[in-house]
C-alpha cells in the first residue's frame, strides 16, 4: 500500500511537470490563434464596380511599370532582382497572376496605402521610415473608382489556374528561399555547365540578400521544411495575419485569397515531404495486406484447434 501511494505522488509530480513544461508553456509561448478565413474584415470592400480596360489605361498612367513588370501583358520588369532589391530593398512582384493569388480587398488596400495593408506601419511610418511602394493618389479622377478599375485589370490578365507552385513563388518567393525546390530569391537555380557560371549565381543570390537583410532586419527562413516543423496551421494564420503570431515582426502580411492559400501551403507540402503521396498509396497497400493476413491466420488457428478438440 505505502508502494502504491508513493508511486501515486511521483506519477502526479511528473505529470505536473510534464504539463507546465510542454502543453502550458507552450501555450503561452506560442498562443493559439483561429483563422478567419482570409476574409480581411479590417479592409474595407469594393464599394465601385471596376472596368477592366479602364483600369489598364489607369495602371500605366499611374506609373506601376515603373517598378513592376507584367509579363502577361508584355511588360517585362524594368529592373533586374539586384538592382530592384537595391533600390526598395526587395524585388517587386511581377503581377501578371495577383489577380487570382491576392485578394481584391487587399489588392485595393494595397494600392491605396500599402502600409496599412500589409501591416508594417510599425516598421516605417511610425519609425520615421518611408515605405518603398507610394500611396496611389488618383490620376484626376474618383480615386475609389480608379482603384477598383486596377483592381479589375489585375483580375482580367490573371491566369484562373495558378499552380501551387506560381502561387507560392508570387506570395513567398522574393523573400523565402526554398533550397529543396532549388529556388533562390532570384529565381530558380538553373544547372550550370560551367563552375564559374554557378558561382557567379551564388554571388547575386548573396547580392539579394544582403539588401533583403538590411531591409527587413534579419534574413527571412528558408521554408524548405517549415511545413513540417511548424505545421499547417501555424503556417496558414501566419500567412494571414503575422502580427498575431510574432507581434512586431518585419514580415508583411502576404494578403492572399483562402484558395490560394492553400495552393501555397500545398508546394510547401510536397516540396518538404516529397515522398508523402507515395507514401499514403504505399500505406493503404499495407494495410489492405494486414486486413488479408488477419483473416487467413484466423482461419489457420481455427483449422488447427478443430483438430485438436
Amino acid at each position: 500500500m505505502k508502494e502504491l501511494k508513493i508511486l501515486g505522488v511521483v506519477v502526479f509530480f511528473t505529470l505536473l511537470t510534464y504539463w507546465g513544461v510542454e502543453p502550458y508553456a507552450h501555450s503561452v509561448m506560442h498562443p493559439h490563434v483561429e483563422s478567419d478565413g482570409f476574409k480581411y474584415d479590417d479592409l474595407p470592400a469594393l464599394t465601385k464596380k471596376g472596368d477592366a480596360q479602364r483600369g489598364a489605361q489607369t495602371f500605366l498612367s499611374a506609373g506601376c511599370t515603373g517598378c513592376h513588370g507584367v509579363k502577361a501583358a508584355g511588360m517585362p520588369a524594368p529592373m533586374d532582382p539586384n538592382a530592384a532589391a537595391a533600390s526598395f530593398g526587395v524585388n517587386p512582384p511581377d503581377l501578371s497572376n495577383a489577380g487570382s493569388v491576392y485578394d481584391e480587398k487587399f489588392l485595393a488596400a494595397l494600392i491605396k496605402n500599402p502600409e496599412h495593408a500589409l501591416m508594417v506601419e510599425h516598421k516605417f511610418s511610425k519609425m520615421g521610415r518611408a515605405y518603398p511602394m507610394p500611396a496611389f493618389y488618383g490620376v484626376g479622377g474618383d480615386k475609389d473608382q480608379e482603384v477598383a478599375d486596377i483592381v479589375a485589370y489585375l483580375k482580367s490578365i490573371a491566369k484562373k489556374d495558378v499552380t501551387p507552385k506560381e502561387a507560392y513563388e508570387l506570395a513567398c518567393g522574393r523573400c523565402h528561399a526554398m533550397h529543396y525546390d532549388n529556388w533562390t530569391q532570384i529565381g530558380e537555380k538553373p544547372k550550370f555547365k560551367h563552375k564559374k557560371d554557378e558561382l557567379l549565381f551564388e554571388a547575386k543570390v548573396l547580392e539579394y540578400q544582403d539588401h533583403l537583410t538590411k531591409y527587413l532586419g534579419k534574413l527571412p527562413p528558408d521554408l524548405s521544411m517549415y511545413i513540417r516543423s511548424r505545421g499547417e496551421h501555424y503556417l496558414k494564420t501566419f500567412m494571414e495575419n503575422p502580427q498575431n503570431l510574432l507581434h512586431g515582426t518585419a514580415m508583411p502580411r502576404v494578403g492572399v485569397t483562402a484558395e490560394a492559400a492553400e495552393k501555397v501551403l500545398e508546394h510547401m507540402a510536397d516540396v518538404g515531404d516529397a515522398k508523402r503521396h507515395e507514401r499514403t498509396s504505399v500505406g493503404v497497400k499495407v494495410m489492405i495486406y494486414l486486413f488479408i493476413f488477419a483473416i487467413l491466420a484466423y482461419l489457420w488457428k481455427q483449422s488447427l484447434w478443430r483438430e485438436l478438440h
